[in-house]
């Protein structure tokens, strides 16, 4: 009997095509929270991304026959049929979605942890530091903002970001290269406007 949790992706693909129903939950439950991740920091919205979710499962499943596992990760595959959802949701909304409020961070894709100091104020400077690059991720025009989120958040590969995003591989460096420059242009502005406030932000976090 094939143990579902320890089989590789290929394994539990072949048994998907055979029909095989708990192999398809043991992908889901393996995927889900990588896609939805994407979808999330891709949208700012929660609710987009927990759709993108569906639609990707519900793809996969219609039409299995499409994945070749010769040419790229499952988790490559998802998140190029995530990435076209995302775009087309955005595009039918014709804006961007405001961020998550306090009620829904729960739910929030983790970014990564950029302030490490052991101090009073750290938990404090980190949620606002989460937020900040969550804000400025999302202001990227869409073509650096999948790279970013490929490359530096779900940590694929340039190869594999290539693959998902249907461009070559050195679109997708010169992409997060320019990215990367707008993404730090923007939080150097995020800082000067948020400066001023600094102190009292942190009293009353410390509070």
């Amino acid at each position: 009997m094939t143990n579902l949790t320890t089989s590789d992706d290929s394994e539990l693909f072949r048994l998907i095509l055979a029909g095989d129903e708990p192999a398809f939950a043991a992908l889901y439950q393996r995927h889900q929270g990588f896609v939805y991740r994407f979808a999330l920091l891709m949208s700012g919205s929660p609710n987009i991304a927990e759709e993108v979710v569906q639609e990707v499962f519900l793809a996969l499943i219609r039409d299995a026959q499409r994945y070749d596992p010769t040419r790229a990760p499952l988790s490559t595959y998802l998140c190029g049929i995530a990435r076209n959802h995302v775009l087309r949701l955005l595009s039918r909304e014709r804006t961007f979605v405001p961020l998550p409020d306090e009620s829904e961070e729960e739910d929030a894709a983790p970014l990564p942890q950029l302030i490490t100091h052991d101090d009073p104020f750290s938990d404090c400077a980190r949620n606002e530091t989460t937020r900040l690059l969550r804000q400025a991720v999302l202001a990227l025009p869409a073509r650096y903002r999948e790279v970013v989120v490929l490359c530096d958040f779900q940590e694929l590969s340039h190869a594999d970001a290539a693959l998902a995003l249907g461009c070559p591989a050195g679109t997708v460096n010169s992409r997060l290269h320019r990215g990367h420059a707008l993404l730090l242009k923007r939080l150097r502005a995020m800082d000067s406007r948020c400066s001023a406030a600094e102190d009292a932000k942190g009293m009353r976090c410390f509070v």
